[in-house]
């Protein structure tokens, strides 16, 4: 069986799940972004619930 190692990379305009194998090799990788709310000057908001979806 072979083993692989998951990188979950949250940011701030997006979700990036990158997956290696033991030698370090890029093996897959994925990106989906999320919006972003504005509430008020020099604030951000994200939903976390979009976020968990994105994840999944």
């Amino acid at each position: 069986m072979s083993r692989y190692i998951l990188a979950i990379d949250q940011g701030t305009t997006s979700t990036r799940c990158i997956l290696f194998d033991h030698d370090n090799r890029l093996v897959a990788s994925s990106q989906r972004e999320h919006r972003q709310f504005f509430p008020q000057p020099g604030w951000v908001e994200h939903d976390p619930l979009e976020i968990w979806a994105n994840t999944r």
